[in-house]
C-alpha cells in the first residue's frame, strides 16, 4: 500500500488535541502538509491553540467537533467520514474511577466505533511504563518483545490504564482491512512548564528522592513524538504492532538533576541507592498493611523494581520504519531548559 500523504484528501480524527503531546501532534501534522484534521473536545475544554492553528493554517484545516469519548453517540460522529484515528486523549491523574472512566472505557467506546466504520489507521499512544520489568535484568535492553505488565494493580493507577487500553485493542476482533499502532513514548518533555519525570525519583514536601543515577533517562521530546506518531499514522507500510519512543543520546538522571538544579531551580535532593529505596519501599508497605488508608502506598518493592534499576530502552524498531529522530538531543535539551529557566 503506498504511503498516505495530504493529497489524499483523508480526514484524521485526534482525541486530546488539547494537550501538551496533543498541541505538538497537531503542529507536526499541519506543518507536514496535512489538513482535514478533526479534533474531538470535551466541552468547556480550553481551545485557544486550536483556534490559533485555524488561523495560522486556515480556517478548514481543523476541525472541531465537541462531545465525551464516554458517549457512544458522539464518538459515532465524531468518527463518521474518518480515514485515519489518532488516539491520545487518556486521564493521567485524578481519581482511579475517573481515571478508568476516561480512559478505559473510553478507549473500548472508541474502538468499538472505529471498528464499525470506514476508518482504515488507528493509532493509539500508550507509555514505556507498560512493561513488566519487575524480574528483567538492568542488563537487558528492553524492546517491543518485553512482556506487558501482568500484575498493572500492583502499579500506578496511570499504568493500569494503559495495560488495560492496550489490552483492549489487542483483544478486539479488528475487521481485516483495519491496521492498528500502538506508540509507547518514554517520559515526554519540551518548552511548556517543566515536569520532573517520575523516572527521577519522588518529590516529597518540596524536595527531590532520588531513586538512580546511572542509567539514560529515557526521555521523548514532544517535536519527535509527535513526528513519530505522525509517521505512524500515515505510512502505510508500518506494519500493525507496537513501537517504543525514545530519543537518542540521553543524559543519566544525575545529568538531568545536575543541569534542572543548575539552571532551573536548585531543588533539595537526597539521592538514595537501590538497597536503601528497597529498605524503604518494604517499610512503606509494612505501614500501609498497618495503618491503612493512613500511610499511602506510594512506594513499593514492585514499582521500584519496574522503575529505577536503570532499565534501558531501545527504539530499533521505529527507526527500521523509517523514523529519524528531527530533533537531537543535545538542541532538544537546550531549548527546552532555557525556556524553563524563564
Amino acid at each position: 500500500m503506498p504511503n498516505a500523504t495530504a493529497a489524499d484528501g483523508m480526514t484524521t480524527l485526534v482525541t486530546g488535541g488539547t494537550g501538551r503531546l496533543g498541541s505538538a501532534v497537531l503542529e507536526a501534522l499541519l506543518d507536514s502538509g496535512h489538513r482535514n484534521i478533526r479534533c474531538f473536545v470535551r466541552p468547556g475544554i480550553t481551545r485557544a491553540h486550536l483556534h490559533h492553528l485555524q488561523k495560522k493554517h486556515g480556517s478548514g484545516s481543523v476541525e472541531i467537533v465537541y462531545g465525551n469519548l464516554t458517549q457512544r453517540g458522539d464518538v459515532a460522529r465524531a468518527v463518521h467520514g474518518v480515514d485515519r484515528v489518532i488516539h491520545l486523549a487518556a486521564s493521567l491523574r485524578g481519581a482511579p474511577a475517573d481515571m478508568f472512566l476516561n480512559t478505559v472505557v473510553g478507549s473500548k467506546i472508541l474502538f468499538d466505533a472505529v471498528n464499525r466504520s470506514r476508518v482504515r489507521r488507528i493509532v493509539v499512544v500508550s507509555t514505556l511504563s507498560v512493561y513488566e520489568l519487575h524480574d528483567t535484568s538492568p542488563a537487558q535492553t528492553i524492546d517491543e518483545s518485553a512482556v506487558v505488565e501482568r500484575r498493572p494493580e500492583w502499579r500506578d493507577v496511570y499504568t493500569h490504564t494503559k495495560v488495560l487500553q492496550e489490552q483492549l485493542l489487542h483483544r478486539a476482533p479488528l475487521r481485516e482491512r483495519l491496521s492498528w499502532v500502538v506508540l509507547r513514548p518514554g517520559p515526554l518533555y519540551g518548552n511548556t512548564t517543566p515536569v520532573l519525570p517520575a523516572r527521577l525519583g519522588l518529590q516529597l514536601a518540596g524536595c527531590l528522592l532520588q531513586l538512580g543515577a546511572s542509567a539514560a533517562l529515557p526521555l521523548t521530546h514532544l517535536a519527535n513524538c509527535a513526528d513519530a506518531i505522525r509517521l505512524a499514522t500515515f505510512d502505510d507500510e508500518i506494519d500493525s504492532g507496537a513501537y517504543n519512543v525514545v530519543d537518542d543520546d540521553l543524559p543519566t538522571v544525575s545529568e538531568f538533576i545536575a543541569r534542572y538544579r543548575a539552571e532551573v531551580h536548585r531543588i533539595p535532593t537526597l539521592r538514595l541507592p537501590l538497597a536503601a529505596t528497597l529498605l524503604l519501599a518494604r517499610l512503606n508497605e509494612h505501614s500501609h498493611k498497618r495503618w491503612g488508608a493512613q500511610v499511602p502506598p506510594i512506594l513499593t518493592t514492585y514499582r521500584v523494581r519496574n522503575l529505577w534499576r536503570g532499565h534501558q530502552y531501545a527504539n530499533v524498531r521505529l527507526k527500521a520504519a523509517g523514523w529519524r529522530q528531527p530533533i537531537a538531543t543535545r538542541d532538544a535539551l537546550d531549548t527546552a531548559f532555557k525556556s524553563w529557566r524563564t
